[in-house]
């Protein structure tokens, strides 16, 4: 019978294709495996899962992609950003009983599974796996930083119930540097809500577990590692093994012959400041105008990915191709023409950093795409919006200093003045290149982790063995 390795992601792009890598990886050190990786279906925006899914297929035949049947599954509340993490968390819950009977059927048909990986958001999968007798482990797609204040909760419930409605002061959780309690993740304000709870119970699944994946490598984020490592998140719990494997990059499918990347053709080396912010970063129209301005006084070449501003939670507004001559300053996209391009809706992220061209990245901080900029050794402007995205700020401008941040109101409005400054900074001040030559070193530390002999590659190597024993 065929040795197996069953994979859980949750359904968003930014879970899927790590766990999709990460299952190719473990191919990589044991090709006689086979890969299961079960899908889900969202009653949420989850990107081109479907066309990705098929392109890997086809070329990686072992890896299988069944998808859970959905049943009455319907969840009891819909979707918004108000409450996504609460859904995320709360989607695999609604599927446990159809898991465990697909389980079932695979242990019945071939033998029990070598182990499983489930996502940080699948945690109340957790208890489906471990009673099957399967090893289990967690694939954290974020950073050791955010793992570390994860893990503490149970640790630091109490301290974060008393201050984190305190604007001046700050959380310290092992190995991290001290988080003012405005950038916390937005549960953690809320010790009583649903996706606090949710975390809590995944921090006390996650020292029960097997080990924890996570998609950064050693050399990034050495002082959580080693906390996490040496058991001071987990004082009362188990201390989880910790297997540092990224940093995970893939393009997903993305379209190589988008003009974009024809105009970065005709443009200098590393001259050109991309602005990106995922596929949830949206702005209000009054922010894409000082955007605009910012921009078009920076002097600098830009490449800028636009969308349509929330409109009353109405996703078709969303997904609409935006009207530029509507949004932006009048004549703004004429002026700037040659020096400047505005693209609608998308563009290919990861093929966009790896080009010669771009200089600099204002990104809202999105582990996946910090990632993707470090391995293009592409400096960054931290502009988050959601989500663990302020937490991650703090990590790129005070420990791994390859960001600068920016200065927002209270409101979270940025000024154009403001981004003006953060440009010409990143490109043309002292201070710039010192981030450009951090993030060329984070970068070389990315490339030897993945190579022969890495750590990354070394941790990866030894987990799989441990599967054969």
């Amino acid at each position: 019978m065929e040795d197996t390795v069953i994979l859980y992601p949750s359904p968003g792009m930014g879970h899927l294709v790590p766990m999709v890598e990460l299952g190719k990886l473990i191919l990589t050190h044991n090709p006689s495996f086979s890969i299961i990786i079960l899908i889900t279906t969202a009653p949420f925006d989850t990107g081109s899962t479907s066309s990705y899914i098929k392109r890997i297929a086809t070329a990686t035949p072992s890896v299988h992609f069944p998808h859970l049947p959905t049943g009455n599954i319907s969840p009891p509340f819909t979707t918004s950003s108000d409450n996504f993490i609460e859904l995320a968390f709360e989607l695999p819950r609604l599927y446990n009983s159809n898991l465990h009977h697909a389980l079932q059927t695979m242990i019945s048909q071939k033998s029990r599974p070598k182990a499983s990986i489930i996502d940080m958001f699948c945690n109340s999968s957790f208890e489906v796996f471990t009673s099957l007798d399967i090893p289990t482990y967690y694939f954290f797609t974020s950073n050791a930083c955010i793992l570390s204040a994860i893990l503490s909760l149970p640790k630091t419930h109490q301290i974060l119930s008393e201050k984190n409605k305190d604007p001046n002061t700050s959380i310290e959780f092992p190995g991290v540097p001290p988080i003012p309690t405005p950038d916390l993740p937005m549960p953690f304000f809320d010790t009583e809500g649903l996706a606090y709870k949710s975390f809590f119970g995944t921090a006390i699944n996650m020292a029960k577990s097997a080990g924890i994946l996570t998609n950064t490598c050693h050399a990034f984020e050495p002082r959580a590692v080693k906390a996490i490592s040496d058991g001071l998140c987990t004082p009362n719990l188990l201390t989880p093994s910790v297997y540092c494997i990224g940093p995970i990059v893939a393009n997903s499918g993305e379209a190589h012959e988008h003009e974009c990347l024809r105009w970065l053709d005709s443009q200098p080396s590393r001259s050109v400041v991309f602005l990106c912010f995922g596929s949830m970063g949206l702005f209000k129209a009054e922010q894409l105008t000082e955007m605009a301005i910012g921009l078009e006084k920076s002097g600098h070449r830009f490449l800028w990915v636009v969308r349509n501003p929330p409109a009353d939670g109405e996703t078709k507004s969303i997904l609409a191709e935006p009207d530029l001559d509507v949004l932006l300053p009048n004549g703004f996209v004429d002026r700037t023409r040659g020096r400047g391009l505005v693209v609608k809706k998308w563009a290919p992220q990861v093929a966009v950093l790896s080009h010669d061209s771009v200089g600099g990245f204002v990104t809202h901080c999105g582990w996946n795409s910090i990632l993707e900029a470090v391995s293009a050794e592409v400096p960054m402007v931290a502009w988050p919006l959601y989500s663990e995205q302020r937490f991650n700020r703090v990590l790129l401008v005070e420990e791994v200093k390859v960001a600068l941040a920016l200065e927002e109101l209270e409101s979270g409005f940025v000024s154009a003045d403001e981004l003006e400054k953060r440009v010409r900074e990143l490109m043309d001040s002292v201070s710039g290149e010192g981030v450009r030559e951090r993030v060329r070193e984070m970068r070389d530390c990315a490339k030897a982790a993945r190579g022969d002999g890495g750590s990354s590659r070394v941790a990866l190597a030894e987990l799989v063995e441990s599967w054969n024993s």
